[in-house]
């Protein structure tokens, strides 16, 4: 049996309702100001500022120059998060990432070590193409998306809170790419797909970033507020119907539980991990949207991110030209 914490046990329900009215305000004034930089991807700002506000990491995945950095820089200067960027290469080593010691010598001659910090100690960090890197160099990464903390040489380091990674992946390129493991594709609580804008979009691209003035983004949150929304997502109530839409979805999603589509094209599927991702994404995407409580459509609406890079299609749906949003939908279509 799980312990509700002292604050949350005299929360009233009137009280929640406050806090998340006050929340509203300060989202809107965050999608207004990656409004002004980011054009024509509503819903990636939308699927990221979930991950963020659910206290998670997400997977960016689209070619290039579909503004994925800049979004990034964008949501950490709105959020007011100290923001890195890494570029991953297939020479990128572990300590390039966590940090290292160093030797040092005093006046008297005396030598000791010292840790020098890596750059993984941010509050939002971008791991650019991240599937370049080695294996080795994503298992250091993996501990810091888990566990919050690096250690080296024995020492645990924790890493700054909040702690988001939003890394990028391009999906076309394929030589000199290591694909990342499933039990670190698991560790993203969403998978972002980042497609071309649409002609207006494109159009205003155009107009807007081509001449003497450069928009930019301004800070209209404090890490403190934004671990103070995080806490608020997970007090929000969510309905009986709610949570038996996710475990339907999720639990059809594996093979062998008796779902025609299952058996046929999925190899494995999705574990308790993205029930837990559903859980808390509907909260904050109903926060973000400006309700206070989810519905079984925002299950409807993030079953996609939250599903696609936790399962995998077998030999025989491959054969026959299928992807994984196909059977997703599907999967949606008898749950709704």
């Amino acid at each position: 049996m799980t312990m509700m914490k002292p604050e949350e046990e005299t929360l009233s329900e009137d009280a929640i309702v406050g806090l998340a009215e006050t929340a509203l305000a300060d989202i809107a004034k965050v999608r207004e100001s990656v409004g002004r930089v980011i054009f024509g991807q509503e819903s990636v700002v939308e699927q990221s500022l979930i991950a963020i506000l659910s206290g998670g990491h997400a997977l960016l995945v689209g070619v290039p120059g579909l503004a994925k950095t800049k979004l990034v820089d964008t949501l950490g200067l709105s959020l007011g998060l100290d923001a890195r960027r890494i570029q991953f290469t297939p020479d990128l080593m572990p300590s390039d990432i966590v940090g290292t010691e160093v030797m040092d010598q005093d006046e008297t001659g005396r030598r000791s070590f010292r840790y020098v910090k890596g750059p993984v100690f941010a509050q939002l960090l971008m791991a650019d193409e991240i599937n370049r890197a080695s294996p080795r160099t994503q298992s250091a990464l993996l501990q810091s998306m888990q566990e919050y903390h690096v250690t080296v040489a024995g020492e645990r380091h924790d890493l700054p809170k909040p702690f988001h990674v939003l890394a990028t992946q391009n999906p076309l390129e394929q030589e000199g790419t290591y694909p990342l493991p499933e039990a670190q594709l698991d560790r993203f609580l969403m998978q972002v797909d980042v497609f071309y804008p649409d002609l207006e979009a494109e159009r205003r691209i155009l107009l807007e970033t081509t001449g003497g003035a450069d928009h930019v983004a301004e800070p209209v949150m404090t890490s403190d507020r934004l671990r103070e929304i995080q806490t608020l997502v997970r007090r929000m109530p969510v309905a009986e119907n709610v949570v038996d839409a996710i475990l339907r979805l999720v639990r059809s999603a594996r093979p062998g539980n008796g779902h025609k589509e299952a058996d046929a094209h999925i190899a494995w599927g999705p574990g308790p991990r993205a029930s837990q991702a559903l859980m808390t994404c509907v909260r904050a995407r109903a926060l973000y949207d400006g309700r206070f409580a989810p519905s079984v459509d925002d299950v409807m609406a993030l079953a996609e991110p939250i599903l696609q890079h936790r399962m995998a299609l077998n030999f025989s749906a491959r054969a026959e030209g299928m992807n994984v949003r196909d059977v997703i939908g599907a999967l949606k279509r008898d749950v709704a």
